[in-house]
């Protein structure tokens, strides 16, 4: 936030897909570090925060509320008041010029629905070098849509001038790389569980996960299109697949603990479509474990994200 734009008395800010876990409230808390900084940079008293927490309505907000008090407590010297926002973040979802800060961290990779066209795709849970074109062009307009009706009812949402930063999974290049993508060992697993006769093979075939990774080019270009938008600053950056990079002897344990943060996300995506027990689900992340410790120790593959910071234009 620029000092020559930075609210007197109230800042306004709002969190989009801000989910229920322990970094829920983090971003908060170093917004609030941020405007305390400016506030004395600038000579004025620090302004009261109104933050609202967004997320869709299955999200756990009952575990978001109960950890609001504490962090209050900790946060004494501002003004703070947080609420929560159910709601998917392609649609409207605040009042016009009502925002002086949005931000949206790993979840813009979501679509708001598996998109159409996809039949074509048998074997493959996402994009793959063997996805025939028309699947490729599918998800490409799903995420046109989706994003284009994001920075839009955004738009309409943030006082002139104001901010938006956000994060997503992304990939460096115009094609779509195995090596940056964790969702091709996954769809190995299912395949391979699906031979066995343990999963549906219709089931599997149908299977299409709502994800896609833009390129750099792909979000400049919607930003430039939509039009009410400023580019300030974008730029892509990796991190390894493996928590312990550099320990090779730990190699298995990298595979182990980003099935587990998988899991987390996948397994009631999983479980709802295959109908699936307990043990076989948990049969699905133990093998998906076994091919990402192998893949890691091979080839030290990277998440690539894109950070960009946007400003609205007058």
């Amino acid at each position: 936030m620029r000092s020559s734009s930075f609210p007197k008395g109230r800042l306004v800010m709002a969190d989009l897909g801000c989910a229920s876990g322990p970094n829920t409230l983090l971003l908060v808390s170093e917004v609030i570090k941020a405007v305390h900084k400016l506030s004395r940079e600038l000579g004025q008293e620090c302004p009261e925060l109104q933050v609202f927490l967004n997320d869709l309505p299955g999200n756990d907000f009952n575990n978001v509320f109960t950890s609001i008090q504490g962090f209050k407590e900790n946060m004494k010297k501002v003004m703070i008041s947080i609420v929560g926002v159910p709601g998917s973040f392609y649609d409207r979802l605040f009042l016009t010029d009502s925002l002086h800060f949005i931000h949206s961290s790993y979840s813009l990779h979501w679509r708001s629905r598996v998109p159409q066209g996809l039949e074509e795709n048998k074997g493959n849970i996402y994009l793959t070098s063997s996805s025939p074109p028309g699947v490729l062009e599918a998800y490409c307009k799903q995420f046109q849509t989706d994003f284009s009706s994001f920075l839009k009812f955004r738009s309409q949402e943030l006082v002139t001038g104001g901010r938006m930063v956000l994060t997503i999974p992304a990939r460096r290049g115009e094609q779509h790389s195995e090596k940056e993508c964790c969702y091709l060992l996954m769809s190995m697993a299912l395949n391979q569980m699906a031979t066995e006769g343990l999963i549906d093979q219709q089931k599997l075939d149908s299977f299409n996960l709502p994800l896609y990774m833009p390129s750099a080019m792909e979000v400049e270009t919607e930003v430039r299109k939509q039009g009410s938008f400023a580019i300030e600053h974008l730029e892509l950056w990796d991190m390894d697949w493996n928590v312990y990079e550099g320990e090779a002897n730990l190699a298995g344990d990298g595979g182990y603990n980003l099935s587990k943060c998988m899991e987390a996300v996948f397994d009631p995506v999983i479980a709802h479509h295959f109908h699936l027990s307990r043990e076989i689900t948990d049969e699905v992340f133990k093998r998906y474990a076994l091919l990402l410790s192998d893949w890691m120790a091979k080839v030290s593959p990277a998440f690539v994200s894109l950070t960009v910071s946007l400003t609205k234009r007058h």
